[in-house]
């Protein structure tokens, strides 16, 4: 019987397993273990030959997805690492590492020495990072923390004076509520920021201008992640739920809706899929049984709004989710400090998803 069944079709047949047996990638994953602190992101390259992660340790890792070997670190970083990025310097090519700490810095690194590149020191931790699409200009957020106020900052890496002198060419302050999840829009004219009061916003890279605002959650934005073509992202919110807007004009398209804080969502970028990591807030984890611990990376379809599978494995909450470039696999990294690499059985390729 396939792996992935429709859920109804669960419900209305009692020889088919509920729906928390389902699986969708029921092949042994690969168990990446470099991190003694829980993961707090992980991201492919663009080309999805490489996976980076991070933690909440010094340790920013480099692993060959297609098998699980660790390629190196790249060591520096003196506080938990709560984001990070690559460019794509050209095809095939990956130039540039891009991290940010709670140690009050952001660092640029040589993607294939390690070697530190440029530093940036900040007076509060760097939230959230990321390079525009060619690779040349960088942009983090810093929290709202000891009297600072939460900023996003943007540098122009074609003139190595702004960092050797830490002067952003624009820096927009956020008073309000501060940024907890950040990416690039298409083609570089602007990010998508989303906030600690569930606000999200589009703020111009050319002048600093607020260019909309909309309120669709009601808690903490966790994560942001585009499409593979830049045209709708996916929020995962406290709220319980992830959403799918239009990049461009932060129209809300769809709605995904759990029992649990979502932590992480990804787009797959060869289907209409869509998988949601999250599970209890850490704090609350102790109180619940492995065994009996909602920690799974469930499985949506993106126009029927519905749940069609899951998969297990972390013993605790799942705080990043990323699908690889050519959607035959997809990476989780959890509060329990380990990221899984799951390849996709075949009969995910062939189902078809029942209206």
């Amino acid at each position: 019987m396939d792996t992935v069944t429709h859920f109804r079709r669960a419900a209305s047949n009692p020889e088919v397993p509920p729906p928390s047996r389902l699986s969708v990638a029921a092949m042994k994953p690969i168990l990446l273990q470099g991190h003694e602190r829980s993961i707090t992101q992980i991201k492919y390259n663009r080309e999805g030959d490489l996976l980076f992660t991070v933690a909440k340790d010094p340790i920013v890792n480099v692993w060959y997805s297609v098998n699980g070997e660790r390629l190196g670190t790249y060591n520096g970083h003196t506080g938990a690492v709560w984001c990070v990025d690559a460019d794509s310097g050209g095809p095939g090519d990956t130039r540039h590492v891009l991290t940010g700490s709670a140690d009050n810095s952001c660092r640029l690194w040589d993607c294939e020495t390690g070697k530190q590149l440029a530093l940036v020191k900040t007076s509060s931790a760097v939230r959230t990072c990321g390079f525009d699409f060619g690779g040349n200009i960088i942009m983090f957020s810093t929290d709202k923390q000891m009297g600072y106020q939460c900023f996003v900052s943007f540098f122009d890496l074609r003139d190595p004076s702004q960092i050797e002198n830490n002067e952003p060419y624009m820096k927009i302050p956020c008073s309000d509520s501060k940024i907890t999840s950040a990416v690039w829009g298409p083609l570089g004219e602007f990010i998508i920021a989303g906030h600690e009061n569930g606000e999200l916003n589009q703020f111009s890279a050319k002048s600093g201008e607020q260019l909309s605002n909309i309120k669709e959650h009601t808690k903490q934005i966790n994560d942001i992640q585009t499409s593979r073509d830049m045209t709708m992202f996916i929020t995962a919110s406290k709220d319980n739920t992830a959403k799918l807007f239009d990049c461009t004009s932060l129209e809300h398209l769809k709605t995904f809706r759990t029992e649990r804080p979502v932590n992480s969502a990804a787009l797959s970028p060869i289907f209409d899929h869509v998988v949601l990591g999250g599970g209890q807030e850490a704090m609350d984890v102790t109180t619940t049984s492995t065994r009996i611990g909602k920690f799974e990376a469930r499985f949506f379809h993106l126009a029927f709004e519905e749940e069609f599978g899951r998969v297990k494995g972390h013993f605790g909450p799942i705080n990043s989710v990323a699908f690889h470039p050519d959607g035959k696999s997809y990476s989780s990294g959890g509060e329990d400090g380990y990221v899984r690499i799951h390849y996709f059985d075949p009969q995910y390729f062939e189902f078809e998803f029942e209206a």
